[in-house]
């Protein structure tokens, strides 16, 4: 089979009720990602893992497949996205390769999808390839607010620091994860040296678990569109 693309969406939201199906831009959340799973063109397979009958009805009216249903065992607010997709290459055995998108990450742009697998098939020592992007401002420079309710840097050393001597940070992105299928079976941990990065924009990253975080990434998401640079 090579390489599939697994979507993780479970029927429950506890932050956005309903994020999956919930409509962004005209289209369910989960429409975007696997759009943008089959306009990469790198995907034998593109299968939604899913416990709820209205996502898996939507997930097959857009193209992908549901081959089989989530467990609610696999379906609660403590299962981990690596039991998740560990339960579908069970369901998938000729998978060799497994990229994880997330069904909330309708900033995914397919060339993106496409460098993660070059990545990784480039790099056959290393276990996974992941999206991430640089912090918008030097993570040594961090400030917290103490007991007092005051003001206090969280890495004091770094003070008088200019922050173009600083490295750059990078945090996860939140959208794909290309893994080898011994990696994802095996529990190998994602966040370390058995990992390359797919370096991404920040215009393109946005976490969505409020309300803010929704109508921001709207904002991009048509600002994307308008450029080109989106999916139709």
């Amino acid at each position: 089979m090579g390489a599939v693309a697994i979507i993780p969406a479970r029927g429950g939201s506890k932050r956005i009720p309903g994020k999956n199906l919930k409509l962004f831009n005209g289209l369910p959340m989960i429409a975007w990602s696997i759009r943008a799973a089959r306009a990469a063109g790198c995907f034998a397979r593109v299968v939604v893992s899913t416990d709820s009958p209205a996502i898996a009805e939507v997930a097959l009216a857009e193209g992908a497949e549901v081959p089989f249903m989530r467990p609610a065992a696999l379906a609660d607010d403590y299962t981990s996205t690596l039991a998740v997709v560990c339960h579908a290459l069970e369901q998938l055995p000729s998978a060799e390769l497994a990229c994880c998108l997330y069904a909330t990450a309708p900033l995914v742009q397919p060339r993106y999808l496409r460098e993660g697998l070059s990545t990784l098939q480039a790099h056959p020592g290393s276990a996974y390839a992941f999206s991430v992007c640089s912090f918008g401002f030097p993570v040594q420079r961090a400030l917290v607010l103490n007991g007092a309710g005051a003001v206090q840097a969280m890495y004091p050393e770094f003070r008088n620091t200019r922050s173009q001597d600083l490295p750059t940070a990078y945090q996860d992105a939140g959208q794909f994860y290309w893994g080898r299928r011994e990696a994802w079976l095996g529990g190998e941990v994602i966040f370390s040296a058995a990992s390359r990065p797919v370096v991404l924009p920040r215009h393109l990253v946005q976490d969505i678990d409020t309300d803010e975080d929704w109508l921001r990434a709207e904002w991009l998401h048509r600002a994307l569109l308008a450029s080109g640079q989106g999916l139709p």
